[in-house]
């Protein structure tokens, strides 16, 4: 068995907790975020059905002139993203889940983001 470093562990044990009490519905949908060291993800998860309705990375094509797709930059324009195809899809309001993240640099600049282009949280 590997033994996982315990940054990690406690990055999961926090992403359980958080989602214990959080979870998405067809009204109010869960923006859940993932950071790896080369791109940010962002999803609106329908919990209840199972389903994703609404994605944004930086690894679409229109994030490809980004100079770095880590930054607060690239999170601000997945923030972005993700608010103007929710609202395409008549989605508003939705839940955060930051994944066990700190609300913080990235993950703030993402939300912010988000929330200026119309989604509510």
């Amino acid at each position: 068995m590997i033994k996982k470093p315990a940054k990690k562990k406690l990055q999961e044990s926090k992403h359980l907790r958080i989602r214990r009490k959080i979870s998405g519905t067809a009204e109010t949908p869960r923006l859940c975020i993932y950071k790896s060291l080369q791109h940010i993800y962002a999803q609106i998860i329908d919990d209840q059905m199972g389903v994703t309705l609404v994605a944004a990375s930086t690894l679409e094509p229109e994030m490809r002139d980004l100079p770095s797709r880590t930054n607060i930059a690239a999170a601000q324009r997945v923030g972005e993203s993700i608010a103007e195809k929710a609202k395409a899809k008549g989605i508003t309001t939705v839940v955060f889940d930051r994944n066990g993240y700190k609300y913080h640099g990235c993950v703030a600049a993402l939300a912010d983001a988000a929330r200026e282009k119309g989604l509510e949280f």
